[in-house]
């Protein structure tokens, strides 16, 4: 007595098909799955690699869609098989290529204090004799506000042009630019 019934090539290609797909959408709405186990099969290389979650399940979900295409446009197992590899890689691959893609786009805020010395400001807000004041500076596409300090505790006019000097924390030390 048989448990279950015989199973065509073109069926167990779409089951196939359909268990990558559902693990692609698990992965998608609930992140990688394999985070879950603390077990990451990929290799940290700077972004989503060829073993991340989603790249496996496009692979499987590829295998066994056009597998199932193959098988039913006549081709034997094997060549359906190795269709279904074939299209796997491709789509698998190009999946990757986007992943990274998208993770070499993002961007940073962080600006560190060497980013800061050296640069020539302006005052948004008047430095008083020992006091402090605010300035505006353009780091990358990124402007920056900072309390600024006189270097030499003299007062420096609003809309003046300072140089930044020294970092100290969240205070920057600045000099007077010659007008």
């Amino acid at each position: 007595m048989d448990l279950l019934p015989p199973l065509s090539p073109f069926t167990v290609f779409l089951a196939i098909a359909a268990v990558g797909f559902l693990f692609l959408l698990v992965s998608l709405i609930f992140g990688e799955i394999f985070d879950f186990f603390d077990h990451d099969p990929d290799f940290d290389i700077g972004g989503p690699g060829v073993l991340s979650g989603r790249v496996i399940s496009v692979f499987v979900t590829s295998f066994g869609a056009f597998g199932a295409i193959a098988i039913n446009n006549g081709m034997s197992i094997g060549a359906a098989s190795a269709v279904g590899a074939a299209s796997g890689f491709v789509f698998g691959g190009a999946m990757a290529l986007l992943g990274r893609f998208l993770y070499n786009q993002q961007a940073s805020s962080e600006v560190r204090a060497d980013d800061l010395v050296g640069l020539n400001c302006r005052v948004i807000v008047g430095i008083p004799a020992n006091g402090v004041g605010q300035i505006r500076c353009r780091v990358g596409e990124e402007l920056v506000d900072k309390i600024a300090q006189s270097k030499d505790g003299t007062p420096i006019a609003e809309h003046a042009s300072v140089q930044i000097e020294t970092v100290l924390g969240e205070t920057v030390i600045v000099r007077r630019l010659p007008q």
